[in-house]
């Protein structure tokens, strides 16, 4: 069995190009199998984009997208922000080569693409960790994203992570408060809680 948090070259491809409004541009992806939500950008990420676009206090510098599957969440960023410097990773090549690929077709220019499992080749430091947890991927690996940024944030900087409540946004925030100096629920909407937490 193939999950989208899992790295399987052999799966069968079957493409699928749409397009779609995020942050104010009108973006075009083309996805696969074995990418996480294949057909559309999915609801938690598109509340997490217009969340992180228009944050009033959002610290200035390098913006790093954890987990970017087909990249939605990190193009739009990229795209919004051209003056940034934004990091995409993921464990899943075939993800990763979608967001290249998606990356040259929107003429975004100002990222990074590499292939990570968590933060094992992450270097430096951000002002924003953004992130759309693998909830599928099992407690270990969401804990790790979340508490693991803090050693990846600058002072100052800012971790913004969607969850859904019923599957482990209560938990997560504790954890986020556990391991930051303020952590909280920045929105909620149709049961997907924004969690921000602050270094």
């Amino acid at each position: 069995m193939t999950h989208y948090y899992t790295n399987d070259p052999d799966l069968a491809h079957d493409e699928h190009s749409f397009s779609f409004e995020l942050a104010g541009h009108t973006l075009t992806f083309t996805s696969d199998n074995g990418v996480f939500s294949k057909h559309t950008i999915d609801y938690g990420s598109r509340v997490l984009i217009d969340t992180v676009a228009t944050a009033p206090d959002l610290p200035a510098g390098a913006v790093l997208d954890v987990g970017c599957g087909y990249g939605p969440i990190g193009l739009a960023l990229a795209k919004h922000f051209p003056e940034r410097a934004v990091t995409m990773s993921d464990v899943n090549e075939r993800a990763l080569a979608l967001a290249q690929r998606n990356a040259d077709a929107n003429e975004i220019a100002n990222v990074t693409i590499l292939e990570s499992s968590v933060y094992d080749q992450i270097d430096g430091t951000f002002a924003v960790i953004v992130t759309n947890p693998p909830i599928r991927a099992g407690k270990a690996i969401v804990s790790g994203i979340l508490a693991g940024a803090a050693a990846h944030l600058q002072p100052g900087g800012q971790l913004y992570a969607v969850l859904q409540k019923k599957q482990g946004a209560p938990s997560a925030l504790k954890l986020m408060k556990a391991t930051f100096a303020d952590a909280a629920v920045v929105r909620k909407a149709h049961g997907y809680y924004i969690l921000r937490a602050t270094k």
